[in-house]
């Protein structure tokens, strides 16, 4: 019989969605980076760095490996 720690499938997932999202978050910081140079509002950006730096809270709250294996850093 196999049984999953699910403590442990929680830090492999918050470390699949920290790749998943490493590249997206630098895609927001250029973009910020542009949105300031013009003068233009930034809110948007901010916002979507904050969902992305904290789609590992996420995994805290899944109570079995299906919920765990649905989280994407994709909205």
């Amino acid at each position: 019989m196999i049984t999953i720690n699910l403590t442990k499938a929680k830090d492999i997932t918050k470390d699949r969605l920290r790749a998943e999202r490493k590249p997206l978050l630098e895609e927001q910081d250029v973009l910020f980076m542009q949105a300031q140079e013009a003068g233009s509002d930034t809110s948007a950006i901010v916002a979507e760095k904050n969902r992305l730096r904290d789609i590992t809270k996420d995994a805290d709250s899944c109570k079995t490996t299906d919920e765990l294996k649905a989280l994407s850093v994709i909205k």
